[in-house]
């Protein structure tokens, strides 16, 4: 694991342009995180390791790979099986979030996301799953 005391990387994997772009701007400007944006799975995979993430959010339901096998394809990459990983999605029914969880994500953020306060959940996220 890294060892600073703050994320600073994250990988944001989202197939809808105008999400992804909210999100750059979130985390960017705002959150002022380094930020490597996948519109796909697939791209996620092909480039995460290179990337070295603090921190990975995915998209639930996306064309190709979808969130839950993106992250299965992740977890299989050395330099990436304990990065904390959270989802993202419309889908947060208890059920729901229990079952991400049990794939090993460590939290369930809400689409529509607060661009306001996302760079906050993020960096809670990763304080949590270091503890």
């Amino acid at each position: 694991m890294p060892q600073h005391q703050e994320p600073r990387r994250v990988l944001y994997v989202e197939d809808d342009d105008d999400i992804r772009e909210i999100a750059r701007l979130a985390l960017e400007v705002v959150g002022e995180f380094e930020v490597m944006l996948c519109a796909s799975g697939e791209d996620a995979v092909a480039g995460a390791a290179a990337f070295n993430p603090d921190i990975i959010l995915l998209d639930v339901m996306m064309p190709g790979m979808d969130g839950p096998s993106t992250l299965t394809a992740l977890r299989r990459q050395p330099a990436l099986e304990k990065i904390p990983v959270a989802f993202m999605t419309a889908k947060i029914q208890p059920r729901e979030i229990a079952a991400y969880k049990a794939m090993g994500a460590v939290e369930v953020i809400a689409k529509p996301f607060d661009p306001m306060t996302l760079s906050e959940q993020i960096r809670t996220i990763w304080h949590t799953a270091r503890a």
